[in-house]
């Protein structure tokens, strides 16, 4: 069976692969689909419900809530993008050195690795944030930094399994650099593995920094971003609930999507699975 169709008849990966294209097409087309711009402020319209006007109701400034949650998957979708490929970089950099060279540098890494897992992310993540200061971007630092322990001990298993293979010996006797072999021989088979990792990333990273911002270590009001507007609607939250509801759901969907499409890509991609 070919992979094209695979991949259709995987129920999580068609599932999970369209509710993040919704995200990426409304993060895309913000612009087009939002009804106004989301720090138009109408205090005549404040606690609107949801309505024709205002699909998603106002917030306590007027603001449209809906063109807020619109505004906010592209925050969303770069965070997560951002996050992953920092921490992609710094996990498959590291788990390729510590797996292939192994030795002093090996164990260094591993300590490294060892500590980093057993701090908490979201504490230590929150430490870094309060030291270099409250900022979006800061946030998508502090995660990626704490974050690429699990990513590297994966790669490491996977780097010690193959450079042991008849193909890489044989590569090394032919007078091939250890940069070569790394990036010719090992890198495209650890490459599966890291895939489904990253991919299962997303949504953590999207959490975690909405967990920040909500704590208002993230990004700062008045900017769309969803942990910033459940921080806002929590103060309304009997007399106006819609304010943190639909955020809420964008989070929902959101991660969701990219759960569904990171089991799908391991189940793909795992040759055990697909047996």
């Amino acid at each position: 069976m070919s992979p094209w169709r695979r991949a259709l008849k995987n129920r999580m990966l068609v599932v999970g692969l369209a509710m993040f294209t919704t995200v990426l097409l409304v993060a895309a087309f913000a612009d087009s689909i939002a009804i106004r711009s989301y720090k138009e402020i109408d205090l005549p319209k404040a606690l609107t419900p949801p309505g024709p006007e205002h699909p998603f109701g106002t917030d306590r400034y007027g603001r449209d809530v809906f063109s807020r949650v619109v505004y906010g998957a592209g925050i969303a979708l770069r965070v997560g993008l951002v996050v992953v490929t920092i921490q992609g970089a710094i996990g498959i950099v590291l788990g390729l050195m510590a797996g292939y060279f192994g030795g002093v540098l090996d164990r260094g890494i591993s300590f490294l690795t060892d500590v980093t897992w057993a701090m908490p992310p979201l504490v230590l993540a929150m430490a870094i944030v309060m030291a270099l200061g409250p900022s979006l971007d800061h946030v998508i630092i502090a995660i990626a930094v704490v974050s690429w322990a699990e990513l590297a001990r994966v790669v490491r298993a996977k780097t010690q399994a193959v450079k042991s293979l008849p193909y890489v010996e044989a590569a090394r006797a032919l007078g091939r650099t250890d940069a070569g072999i790394i990036a010719r021989h090992i890198l495209p088979n650890v490459l599966s593995p890291v895939i489904v990792l990253m991919t299962l990333a997303l949504p953590s990273a999207i959490l975690s920094t909405t967990a920040l911002s909500f704590l208002g270590l993230g990004s700062q009001p008045p900017a769309p971003d969803w942990g910033v507007m459940l921080n806002e609607g929590i103060l309304h939250v009997e007399l106006a609930p819609w304010i943190s509801i639909f955020p809420g759901l964008a989070i929902v969907w959101t991660v969701l999507g990219f759960n569904l499409m990171g089991v799908g890509l391991r189940d793909l991609l795992d040759p055990q699975l697909r047996a």
